[in-house]
């Protein structure tokens, strides 16, 4: 099995070296980036320097960069050099743990990506382990009910839940529950009070939670029907076991076999998605940072795309392919180690 788990740890260059490949030609190609951009800087100056002489909207047409002032753009963008070249150049400093320094921020791409990481982290631990502790007691619940009114109306509940995108039920909640709804009761946004730094021990607990309340709802959904139904499918499937059948013969008191005996072995599907929830967490979520306006790591690389900062944006992509690439062989090891009935060749 070892060797299994060293081919797919080699399996990882090839596939980080095809990701970063297609997402970095795309970029280059892609309009509006930072050559095109300073440019239109340098054009809007000059109109704005020629309006004041008298050159008006009609000027800003006219103006043509100089050949010389061209050739600097591209060559401190690194566009002066083929494709290849290029991302052979990026590569090569990536291998060396250098991602560039930001477009926008002018700092470090590093130094960018670490500020937001403990937001990301944040929000991304506590919607997983509050989608953990609720799922698999409710799954278990549905299970042992199963087919009566409350598992009907949870099911229904929960696959309502299911079809929302998390973005979109963010935005209906700060409509229902935002400040400047008629209910009021969460902020519209940000990831604490901006008093934080003055507010005692328990004031920055309840601050935290009620900033932190809705976002986390929203994290949670998306994964809230598939955990609570796949715990419940699996109690059911091993309540059907004959091992448990056994236990019942035995006058073993139900809640004993289920939580003793059915449900530990229950919890193997459950715990096999461990390992690809790594990238979950640290990566953040694109579109509920951005619904939230909370600084992680999620908006930055949505902020980073919209304003073509290629940097920041290749950084984000090589940590989270290399999580995701990871935490794929770790939730094959996770399985292999809690099942001992599996084994990979």
């Amino acid at each position: 099995m070892s060797g299994y788990f060293l081919r797919r740890a080699l399996l990882i260059v090839p596939t980080f070296l095809g990701i970063t490949l297609v997402v970095f030609v795309i970029m280059q190609f892609v309009p509006g980036g930072p050559v095109e951009r300073q440019i239109l800087r340098f054009q809007m100056a000059m109109a704005g320097g020629g309006a004041e002489g008298g050159g008006g909207a009609s000027g800003r047409r006219s103006i043509e960069i100089p050949e010389e002032e061209l050739n600097e753009i591209k060559r401190y963008y690194g566009f002066d050099k083929p494709v290849y070249a290029r991302y052979g150049q990026w590569l090569w400093n990536v291998l060396h743990l250098d991602l560039g320094n930001s477009y926008v921020y002018q700092d470090p791409v590093w130094d960018v990506i670490r500020t937001r990481f403990p937001i990301s982290i944040f929000l991304g631990l506590t919607g997983f382990f509050l989608g953990y502790f609720i799922c698999i007691p409710l799954g278990v619940l549905k299970a042992v009910n199963h087919g009566s009114k409350f598992d009907l109306i949870t099911s229904a509940l929960v696959f309502m839940g299911y079809s929302v995108p998390g973005w979109a039920l963010g935005t209906a909640l700060l409509v229902l529950f935002g400040g400047g709804s008629f209910l009021s009761l969460f902020p519209l946004g940000g990831f604490r009070p901006e008093n934080w730094q003055y507010l005692g021990l328990w004031g920055k607990i309840t601050g935290q939670i009620h900033y932190m309340f809705l976002p986390v709802v929203c994290y949670m959904v998306g994964s809230f029907a598939t955990l609570t139904i796949l715990s419940k499918n699996s109690l059911m499937e091993n309540l059907g076991q004959d091992y448990v059948r056994t236990a019942f013969a035995k006058g073993l008191k139900a809640r004993r076999v289920i939580f003793v005996h059915a449900l530990r072995n229950s919890l193997i599907p459950l715990v096999t998605g461990l390992g690809n929830a790594i990238s979950l967490i640290l990566a953040g979520s694109f579109l509920i940072e951005k619904v939230f306006n909370i600084d992680g790591m999620g908006y930055l690389g949505y902020t980073a795309i919209l304003q073509r900062d290629y940097p920041v944006a290749l950084g984000i992509l090589v940590i989270d392919s290399l999580l995701l690439l990871v935490g794929n062989i770790l939730s094959d090891m996770i399985y292999a180690a809690v099942d001992p009935r599996i084994r990979f060749q």
